[in-house]
């Protein structure tokens, strides 16, 4: 009998910043991820219009339409799609806000890259 092949889960990185952008990527590419880069919320768009995604890490603070508008405006579309918020802002309001408007948790820059992986893992369980 054949089992079908583990689904990879895929996950989009969504960072101004491109050597965060390449850290993440080969980091939760060797835990076994599928991994997807965009540089913006536009680059993001045209991901989310060709892909399904099953998690995306999104910046905070990004030139053009910041990671807070990104996250209402997909929520607003009824994209259920995990939402890890990174941020570089360490103000417990940024946390609170970014939460409220869906995300459904929230990393300060700088962070450890094995503290990401756990909340990926603790995000993509729910």
């Amino acid at each position: 009998m054949n089992q079908a092949p583990a689904r990879t889960d895929k996950i989009v990185i969504v960072d101004d910043d491109a050597r965060i952008r390449d850290l993440l990527r080969r980091y939760l590419t060797q835990e076994g991820f599928e991994v997807i880069v965009a540089e913006d919320g536009k680059a993001l768009n045209r991901i989310l219009l060709r892909d399904t995604v099953d998690l995306i890490v999104l910046d905070l603070m990004m030139p053009g339409e910041d990671g807070l508008s990104v996250c209402r405006r997909l929520r607003a579309a009824n994209d259920r799609t995990p939402i890890i918020m990174l941020t570089a802002k360490g103000e417990d309001v940024d946390r609170i806000v970014g939460l409220e408007v869906g995300a459904d948790d929230y990393l300060g820059k700088p962070f450890n890259p094995r503290e990401l992986l756990a909340r990926v893992h603790a995000v993509l369980r729910r």
